[in-house]
């Protein structure tokens, strides 16, 4: 899954990436940047 990343300001493929749900009932993938170890979170679709 590729995610962007605000500290490096790029599109990177998401390290340990897994899928969580929000509050709402959307689900999200949640991981870190391989390069600087960052936070990186992606929304997904409403399924």
């Amino acid at each position: 899954m590729e995610g962007y990343c605000v500290k490096c300001k790029s599109k990177k493929e998401i390290k340990d990436a897994n899928e969580v749900t929000m509050k709402n009932g959307r689900k999200a993938m949640k991981g870190s940047c391989p390069t600087c170890g960052t936070g990186m979170f992606r929304i997904l679709g409403k399924s």
